[in-house]
């Protein structure tokens, strides 16, 4: 089997050679090893992003995720009160957006980074109309395979440049 004739999404981790050079291949990109070939890992979500915003960027950041969004801050007290460099967008009750103020701050490329999706429990439809009555630009619109299949999308863009895509999850 060679990697150009199957799709990525379509092999398995026991499927790969994973130490070629000792099959007397080239290693694909020296990214696999034999201690790959033995570690499995039970991922079962993503948990958490981290975000680095302007360090005077808290409450432009509060206005996108928790008014325009309406996403839930957690850690806030936590942040003010120097315990924690970071405050978080609650997604799900297992989801968040960490918002890390830095003085270093750069907004992101899109060499570095994308976007980060989250799915909505609602109709596209009813997610633009929430983006409209909180003034948030919709940057485009597609309908692209994620994690849990092909549904409509939007793209937004934060306050400081990072691009979230909020996936419909019903029709």
């Amino acid at each position: 089997m060679r990697l150009s004739d199957v799709r990525l999404s379509d092999m398995r981790l026991s499927d790969m050679r994973l130490n070629p050079e000792r099959e007397g291949r080239r290693p694909a990109h020296g990214l696999l090893s034999s201690r790959a070939e033995r570690l499995r890992v039970n991922a079962t979500a993503i948990d958490h992003v981290k975000l680095h915003i302007p360090e005077d960027g808290v409450g432009t950041a509060l206005d996108f995720y928790r008014d325009a969004l309406g996403f839930g801050i957690d850690g806030m007290d936590l942040y003010e009160s120097g315990e924690k460099p970071f405050f978080s967008a609650r997604l799900a009750p297992g989801a968040v957006i960490h918002l890390q103020p830095s003085a270093e701050f750069a907004e992101p490329t899109r060499a570095a980074y994308d976007h980060v999706a989250v799915r909505i429990d609602d109709t596209i439809e009813g997610i633009e109309a929430e983006l409209d009555d909180a003034g948030v630009e919709i940057d485009r619109h597609l309908t692209p395979l994620g994690a849990t299949g092909v549904a409509p999308a939007v793209y937004v863009t934060d306050p400081f440049g990072y691009r979230i895509e909020l996936k419909a999850d019903r029709a």
